[in-house]
């Protein structure tokens, strides 16, 4: 736990092979990371630059393209899962996520069949099973807690996306007879891209609304107060000069939280001497926020479910592209 009086955690939003023999370790033992995060273009940027899987590669030729490429996913997470027990077996976090096939997003059946193959052949209890929030992914999240499958909910840009993953997996993990835990995977810094220029031209201040966002559905989480459930902040890691390297990472250091950052986030957030808890705006701070925005015909929920269409589609041309080159 990085900061354990504020129960904040800090997950490493990058996996590849070499990494995990060293610098994954690493930051392990200095306390800074216990837990991890994948996606499809992650291991896309790891699969197909990186000598490390070259020799896995040769011995897997003649399989399918994604016969592969689960193959070089699963040595990497059940490696970074080993790594990570002794954590987990301390009940301090300890998990690494893999996600199902981006391309199942809107098939029901075949998500539960994918989570519950993958965590089978995985075969370690800190697996977490990304599922993106759709409404074939809440009824998966909720049969695959529902029998004692970790879930990460994937993906989560709007209000009604976190209510309905929150609901689906306490209900899943309700019936379930083990300590299953859940996380909702809140993206917060493409809203400020897709926004800031806009806000900037209508005289108001960028930066927020990515943070005003996260904070409203993390407010949603805290006030369920179902211990097996925590917000996670996603792509908290910020592109180009407008805002610190760590700007996310410390504008939402929130009680019960995990923030999931890339390697160059995380350095530059731990540079720093001290480490102040926020309090997030309350309901009323961020309501007035949106409807101010509305007023200006900048419209969240329009926002979000174009961020969400995006971000599917960005996962889904990752994942084709690493079946296309293996």
């Amino acid at each position: 736990m990085f900061l354990k009086e504020a129960n904040f955690s800090i997950w490493c939003d990058f996996i590849e092979r070499d990494f995990l023999n060293k610098g994954f370790k690493d930051l392990i033992k200095r306390g800074i990371i216990n837990g991890a995060t994948s996606n499809p273009a992650i291991f896309k940027s790891a699969f197909l630059n990186s000598l490390a899987y070259k020799e896995q590669k040769e011995k897997l030729k003649g399989s399918g393209k994604k016969e592969i490429y689960e193959e070089l996913a699963i040595k990497d997470i059940r490696d970074a899962a080993d790594i990570l027990m002794p954590l987990y077996e301390k009940e301090d976090d300890g998990f690494v996520s893999i996600e199902v096939d981006p391309f199942l997003c809107d098939d029901t059946k075949a998500t539960i069949d994918e989570g519950r193959r993958l965590f089978k052949k995985i075969d370690r209890a800190n697996v977490m099973i990304k599922i993106p929030a759709t409404k074939a992914g809440y009824e998966a999240m909720r049969e695959l807690t529902g029998e004692g499958i970790n879930v990460n909910a994937t993906l989560v840009f709007s209000k009604e996306q976190g209510e309905k993953s929150l609901k689906a997996l306490k209900e899943g993990i309700q019936k379930s007879n083990t300590l299953t835990k859940g996380v909702i995977s809140i993206f917060v810094s493409r809203f400020d891209r897709a926004t800031d220029a806009i806000l900037q031209k209508k005289g108001l201040n960028g930066g927020l609304f990515g943070i005003m966002n996260a904070a409203d559905i993390y407010n949603d989480i805290e006030e369920e107060s179902f211990p097996h459930i925590k917000a996670l902040f996603a792509s908290t890691g910020v592109k180009g000069d407008d805002y610190e390297g760590d700007y996310y990472m410390k504008e939402l250091l929130y009680k019960n939280s995990i923030n999931t950052a890339p390697l160059n986030t995380i350095e530059t957030f731990v540079k720093n001497s001290s480490f102040e808890i926020k309090n997030p705006p309350s309901k009323e701070e961020t309501e007035s926020f949106f409807q101010k925005l509305k007023r200006e015909q900048i419209d969240r929920e329009n926002i979000s479910a174009k961020l969400m269409n995006e971000g599917i589609l960005a996962f889904k041309e990752a994942f084709g592209d690493i079946l296309d080159n293996l």
